[in-house]
């Protein structure tokens, strides 16, 4: 039997082995989380950080690149794992839009898995198939004076958080009706 003797004063007690492990176990993990705490003051200046895919326009960014999107210090900045920061000053946006797209996930599974549900029950799959993602654009100028744009992939919810972190420090954010209003008027000039 797995027992260890403890001796306490002048008695002494039989602790099951997995006991004292669980014991060491519980006493480490409270250990670190203290430790944990004591360092977060480090990024007290980063005011939105979140995981994106930079889609494209970043120049220095890969297409389709996975990484972190976050505003400190006055820039946007996105870096993936260990590669360099790609950043641009706040004060160079000139205009930011937030659209919203779903994904099926699933991929090749799902979809065998769609076709063989019989009786059309693949549809109601694909109904609880897809994800909710937020795209984020933006127009800014870049040190060289050029206009350039920047299209951004965030989890639902992130993007609307980014914009209006975005014009609280005073960036322009398009919305639906004003890209509207703009399309009708180039269409109504050519007629």
């Amino acid at each position: 039997m797995n027992v260890a003797a403890t001796l306490v004063g002048d008695r002494s007690f039989r602790i099951p082995r997995s006991a004292m492990m669980v014991l060491i176990l519980l006493l480490g993990s409270t250990a670190g989380l203290f430790a944990k705490k004591g360092s977060g003051t480090a990024n007290s200046t980063v005011v939105f950080t979140a995981r994106a895919t930079h889609l494209l326009g970043f120049e220095g960014a890969r297409k389709n690149s996975t990484g972190t999107l976050s505003i400190q210090h006055g820039v946007l900045r996105f870096q993936k794992g260990s590669d360099p920061a790609v950043q641009v000053t706040i004060d160079s946006v000139q205009d930011v839009f937030l659209g919203d797209e779903s994904k099926q996930v699933g991929g090749l599974p799902m979809t065998v898995g769609k076709a063989a549900v019989p009786f059309g029950g693949g549809r109601v799959v694909s109904l609880f198939a897809h994800k909710k993602y937020d795209v984020l654009s933006m127009e800014y100028v870049a040190t060289d004076g050029g206009v350039h744009g920047a299209i951004f992939e965030l989890s639902s919810g992130q993007g609307r958080r980014l914009r209006d972190e975005l014009t609280a420090l005073g960036v322009h954010a398009s919305s639906n009706d004003e890209r509207k209003q703009s399309k009708m008027e180039v269409s109504n000039e050519r007629n």
